[in-house]
């Protein structure tokens, strides 16, 4: 449904961090925020939160963004398929 993907890139630092943020419908009428992290190139974390309407799911998902984005992580642009 709705998807973000954020990435933080510190050579010097040698800190390649990856998060995701992705809303889906469940099986009970309600929504869904997974939310995966970790290193690049590792599977990493992952966490779901629930929420009752997708408009609280998507208020939460950018909350996320927007507090991600200050501690220095950039969108990264999404790969569009031919097919």
């Amino acid at each position: 449904m709705f998807n973000i993907s954020l990435e933080k890139r510190l050579p010097r630092r040698n800190m390649f961090r990856f998060y995701r943020l992705s809303i889906l419908p469940n099986l009970f009428g309600e929504w869904t925020l997974a939310r995966e992290w970790g290193r690049i190139g590792t599977r990493g974390r992952s966490r779901l939160d629930w929420f009752r309407t997708q408009s609280e799911a998507e208020q939460a998902m950018l909350e996320l963004k927007t507090f991600k984005t200050r501690r220095g992580y950039l969108t990264k642009p999404e790969q569009l398929s031919l097919f």
